[in-house]
């Protein structure tokens, strides 16, 4: 099986529009190449959002919380179905429909790692029911909860360092796009 390090990852210029191709891992040596990725987050029922905490063998922000799952779509995929595909390879589950709710752009060090965040980021929401079983992959993940809005905004605002630097952006624009 091929490292994920070692897929491919699709550049784009500032405005989404595709100038390349280059592997994860020189996309994220500093000072970082801007390429597509997706942020997913998951709402129950309730209104409750699943957060992710990233598993500690992760090259990039290991053991921080973040959104439900992401990841970046193989070149000229469709943004949704590697969504789709790639929450079912972290969290083990079939989800329906994913809605775009926005983009953004970010940049960010990891001061542990050194590897750098550069990336114009689809930001995808999915209703779940309270039926939904999770089966992480620890390779990928540490541990997942399930929080409300306000905490999870007070959460971010208490202890900041706690979280993905994406993490922040990903929270408002998917609790605007509800």
């Amino acid at each position: 099986m091929m490292s994920r390090e070692s897929e491919l990852v699709e550049l784009v210029n500032a405005r989404g529009i595709p100038t390349g191709i280059t592997s994860v891992e020189l996309a994220h040596h500093a000072p970082g190449a801007l390429h597509r990725a997706f942020s997913v987050v998951l709402i129950d029922e309730a209104g409750r959002l699943l957060l992710q905490q990233r598993a500690e063998a992760k090259t990039r922000f290991a053991l921080r919380w973040a959104n439900s799952c992401c990841g970046h779509p193989p070149p000229a995929a469709s943004v949704g179905e590697a969504a789709r595909q790639r929450v079912a390879e972290e969290l083990g589950c079939d989800i329906g429909q994913l809605n775009e709710a926005g983009t953004f752009i970010y940049q960010a060090r990891d001061e542990v790692t050194g590897r750098v965040e550069h990336e114009f980021d689809h930001v995808l929401v999915g209703r779940v029911g309270a039926a939904l079983e999770l089966k992480p992959d620890p390779a990928e993940v540490a541990s997942v909860r399930w929080v409300g809005a306000t905490q999870a905004r007070q959460e971010l605002d208490a202890s900041p360092e706690r979280f993905a630097p994406w993490w922040p952006h990903v929270l408002e624009i998917a609790l605007g796009a509800l």
